[in-house]
């Protein structure tokens, strides 16, 4: 539930992320260097590599989370 929470989260981020970088890179199209202004191969790899490490982010702490026992945790609050 957390990870899938994350990961929207995740894909929002990606979505607003991509149509800001592409209105923001016509400005700055005078310091790439042999990219165009809106490659596409370039924001995919952007977003891939991303949303990878987000989604990284949010497994590693949920997986031991999910081996404690419910009772054994609401008792401990």
């Amino acid at each position: 539930m957390i990870v899938g929470e994350s990961l929207s989260l995740v894909g929002l981020g990606a979505i607003m992320g991509g149509f800001a970088a592409f209105a923001i890179s016509r400005a700055l199209s005078s310091f790439l260097y042999s990219v165009t202004a809106a490659d596409p191969i370039t924001y995919l790899i952007v977003i891939l590599l991303l949303g990878s490490a987000a989604a990284l982010a949010s497994v590693i702490p949920a997986r031991p989370a999910t081996s404690v026992d419910p009772i054994h945790a609401l008792r401990y609050e």
